[in-house]
């Protein structure tokens, strides 16, 4: 399985690795700090670099517990030495528009206790889905406006594990509506200190006061008790 670098530093922008196989445009690696497609997040771009060849990495995603990094027209094998370079522009801002995210969902299940249905946190806009009886604009605009005010307390974002028997007794943990898989034993907490605790395995800063402010985008209705929150963050 692929070591993920990314899980305990999600400020690392440069990592050494050995390719494990390639499969076409697909390379693998031992391990990497490139976040692979998943939990509502898009993919890191960047280069892979063997001595004065670059790569560009153009998307990341998983197969099985291995991540693979899809540059095309490559002449990488098993067992060459690589150094990667993320994007650190793109991973920053899908970091912070990560963080935003989940205050925002903090704050839906705390004053409405509305669970996340789904989300995608991309770096022009992001979206939350959550279950709702009621969706009116008003309601949306003192959401973000509870958000900004939660960003410029300049709380510490902790990162942490437990297991997984342990961090369940922890009231409302796993806010998707979805439970997470039975293998899963230990997690990885995501917290911001006295507002939100997840069980999260993406990318976040480390003070909320890096977010910047919040800006509501639109609200779509999107079928019985299933709404939808657009948002982006100020460059």
């Amino acid at each position: 399985m692929t070591e993920l670098l990314y899980m305990n530093d999600s400020y690392m922008r440069e990592f050494n690795a050995t390719v494990t196989r390639v499969d076409g445009e697909k390379v693998f690696l031992d391990r990497t700090c490139f976040y692979p497609l998943g939990g509502g997040l898009v993919s890191d771009t960047g280069v892979l670099i063997r001595g004065e060849d670059k790569y560009p990495v153009t998307f990341v995603g998983k197969e099985g517990g291995d991540v693979y990094h899809l540059t095309e027209k490559h002449t990488l094998k098993p067992n060459d030495e690589v150094v990667g370079i993320i994007d650190w522009k793109r991973r920053y801002r899908l970091m912070r528009m990560h963080t935003a995210c989940h205050i925002i969902s903090a704050i839906l299940y705390k004053d409405e206790g509305s669970l996340i249905t789904g989300n995608k946190v991309d770096i022009d806009k992001s979206r939350v889905d959550f279950n709702l009886e009621r969706m009116d604009k008003a309601l949306m605009e003192l959401v973000i406006d509870k958000t900004n005010q939660v960003i410029k307390r300049n709380l510490p974002v902790k990162i942490y594990y437990l297991p997984r028997e342990d961090a369940l007794n922890i009231p409302g943990i796993v806010k998707l509506a979805a439970k997470l898989p039975p293998h899963i034993k230990t997690l990885r907490i995501v917290e911001i200190e006295g507002i939100d605790i997840q069980a999260d395995g993406g990318p976040h800063v480390h003070n909320t006061r890096e977010i910047g402010d919040v800006i509501l985008l639109k609200t779509e209705n999107k079928g019985k008790n299933n709404r939808r929150l657009y948002f982006t963050i100020k460059p």
